[in-house]
């Protein structure tokens, strides 16, 4: 494994924060089992971009990119499950 160097510093900072802010739009979808306002395609399309992301940071081995997207993933598919199990009981 390669030594930590302050390049990697600014990756896990973007990736902090671009993981992070997902958090208020998953936790508002659960509050008010509403995801009407999220757009269906966005989201598949999102998913889509951070599976490619996922392979690769694989590919070049790069942990910031990795944590960032799958953490990221998690929390779109997340929203994903939730509008469409919201969008089902609505119906």
């Amino acid at each position: 494994m390669s030594q930590f160097n302050y390049i990697d510093l600014f990756g896990f900072s973007a990736a902090f924060l671009t993981t992070i802010a997902f958090i208020p739009q998953l936790y508002k979808t659960w509050q008010t089992k509403s995801a009407d306002d999220v757009s269906l395609v966005m989201l598949i399309l999102f998913i889509t971009g951070l599976f490619c992301w996922i392979i690769y940071g694989l590919k070049i081995n790069s942990i910031p990119i990795l944590v960032a997207n799958i953490i990221t993933f998690i929390f779109n598919f997340s929203i994903l499950i939730l509008k469409l199990t919201y969008r089902n009981n609505n119906q």
